[in-house]
C-alpha cells in the first residue's frame, strides 16, 4: 500500500507556479542529518543532493546558499557576490525563527521572507537535482533551471571542497 505524501508549503508554492517536481521521501536518521545520508537513502550521487544554508552578511543581511552536499560554502566568494565584506552562517538557534524551517528540513523555497539566493553552478550540470521539501524525510526533485528561476537565484561558484 502506498503511503500518501503530505504536500509541504514548498510543494504548494511550486504547484501554484506550475513548476514540475517530484516529492521523494527518505528515511530520517535524527543522529545523521548530513546530505550524504540523504543521498545514500535516495540512491543518488551526493553531487545531485543540494543543501540549503542560511547566512548573514555584514552589509546586506540574510541570504541563502544552495550547494552540493559534498561541498561547503566559499564564504569569500559568497560575500563578494552578495555585496558583503563578509558573510557567516546564522546560529542554529536562529534558523527556525528566520526561515520557518528546522535543520535538516530547510528548503530554499517558501521561507518566511524572500532572501537573496545563490546556487552553486554545478546544479546546471544535471537534468534534476534534489533539495529539501521543507521537512526532514522529504526531498524535492526539480530541474535546476526551474529552481533558479523560481527563487530568482544567482548561479555561481559559491562552494569549495567536493571530491
Amino acid at each position: 500500500m502506498k503511503t500518501k505524501i503530505e504536500k509541504t508549503n514548498a510543494a504548494r508554492l511550486l504547484d501554484k507556479a506550475h513548476i514540475s517536481y517530484r516529492l521523494i521521501p527518505y528515511e530520517v536518521d535524527e543522529n545523521d542529518l548530513a546530505a550524504s545520508h540523504v543521498a545514500q537513502n535516495l540512491g543518488e550521487p551526493i553531487e545531485k543532493v543540494f543543501k540549503t544554508l542560511v547566512l548573514c552578511g555584514d552589509r546586506n543581511g540574510h541570504l541563502v546558499c544552495v550547494v552540493p552536499g559534498n561541498m561547503e560554502v566559499d564564504l569569500k566568494a559568497l560575500a563578494k557576490a552578495s555585496g558583503n565584506k563578509k558573510v557567516e552562517m546564522i546560529l542554529m538557534k536562529d534558523l527556525l525563527s528566520t526561515t520557518g524551517y528546522i535543520r535538516g528540513g530547510c528548503s530554499p523555497i517558501g521561507m518566511k521572507k524572500k532572501f537573496p539566493t545563490y546556487i552553486h553552478s554545478s546544479a546546471l550540470d544535471f537534468d534534476k537535482i534534489y533539495i529539501s521539501a521543507g521537512v526532514r524525510g522529504l526531498q524535492i526533485e526539480i530541474a535546476p533551471g526551474d529552481l533558479i528561476r523560481f527563487t530568482e537565484a544567482l548561479a555561481g561558484d559559491y562552494a569549495i571542497g567536493g571530491e
